[in-house]
């Protein structure tokens, strides 16, 4: 289980897929079969980035407890708005705030993320 843990690449990988495929989603008309194929293959992708954050998180949280415990939970609300998001549009009810709170979080997290000492310091 080296590649969930020894560099970011993995992780990295999933959570750029899951962006993706969620604006494939969300740019799709509601109630089509494509737009259930891809927010199925999206939730495949939520479990991967969730684990392989995981993985990372309880590996390295010994290097900056604090950081990596605000970015495991800034990337489960992210997740959780990308959920909402696309529901609440698939039953037809307003989606704004959820997008305005979904690229608040999104920015959060990659922010946190790329302070990490793992992460790559262009941000910072």
């Amino acid at each position: 289980m080296g590649f969930l843990t020894d560099t970011t690449h993995f992780h990295i990988l999933t959570w750029v897929v899951g962006i993706v495929l969620f604006l494939v989603s969300a740019s799709m008309a509601s109630g089509t079969k494509g737009k259930k194929i891809a927010h199925m293959i999206l939730r495949l992708f939520y479990i991967l980035i969730i684990v392989s954050g995981a993985a990372l998180f309880f590996t390295h949280m010994g290097l900056n407890s604090m950081l990596y415990g605000i970015k495991f939970v800034l990337g489960l609300f992210t997740i959780g708005f990308m959920e909402m998001t696309l529901v609440r549009g698939n039953k037809g009810k307003n989606t704004g705030l959820m997008w305005i709170l979904f690229i608040v979080f999104l920015l959060a997290t990659l922010f946190v993320g790329f302070k990490l000492p793992l992460g790559f310091d262009f941000l910072a």
